[in-house]
């Protein structure tokens, strides 16, 4: 419900049309991260810089565009994430990932074009590495860590759906030392998740705001 005039009123419906390369007609936000905005994400320093080097730091990695519309529990906000194909090291391209700071919101990940992981990490200990190919969804579970991988050759583009007043936690994984593990190539064309070396483990006794 929106309140107008002190009364209650009932919000019209919204159509997103929607494109195979995630373009979004009808969104209300759109942001991009650059490769400078991934420094500390990639477990390989020397490479991630290398990289940087060779594309510039401008280079678009990801793009997110999105509808919100309502507030409080009730409200949703649906999205369009496109991933650029890529390597640092042995690792895919990424997205930052995050833990919604409201810990106890779902989010829905439905692909549409290219191939990918969700890769995900539970406050009590579990992880899971889904693949996604067009047509496939994955079901986050409040209280899951989450990021995009990129295993394939072109853009991996999912659609997104989450209640808006989940907000998101994007230091999280940073706080850890990275996610449990690490999405690589197992070199012979595809991927396998391996353990990071790095992690430090989540901060434990995190409640819901």
């Amino acid at each position: 419900m929106i309140e107008q005039n002190g009364a209650a009123t009932v919000p019209d419906p919204a159509l997103l049309d929607i494109a195979v390369d995630g373009a979004m007609e009808g969104r209300s936000s759109t942001y991009r991260v650059q490769l400078k905005r991934l420094e500390g994400v990639y477990s390989d320093a020397e490479s991630y810089a290398a990289e940087v080097a060779r594309l510039g730091a401008d280079a678009e990695v990801y793009s997110v565009q999105s509808h919100d519309y309502g507030e409080g529990p009730g409200g949703l906000t649906i999205g369009t994430s496109r991933l650029e194909p890529g390597r640092v090291g042995a690792e895919f391209a990424l997205t930052r990932g995050h833990l919604h700071a409201r810990s106890d919101r779902a989010e829905l990940y439905y692909c549409i074009s290219g191939r990918g992981v969700m890769l995900m990490d539970s406050l009590d200990g579990r992880t899971e590495a889904i693949e996604l190919t067009p047509g496939r969804a994955a079901h986050v579970p409040g209280g899951w860590v989450h990021r995009s991988v990129n295993v394939g050759n072109e853009a991996f583009v999912t659609i997104f759906c989450y209640n808006t007043d989940a907000g998101q936690d994007y230091e999280i994984i940073a706080r850890a030392g990275g996610m449990r593990e690490l999405v690589v190539d197992d070199g012979d064309g595809g991927w396998e998740a391996i353990p990071n070396p790095g992690h430090r483990g989540y901060e434990s006794g995190r409640a819901t705001r």
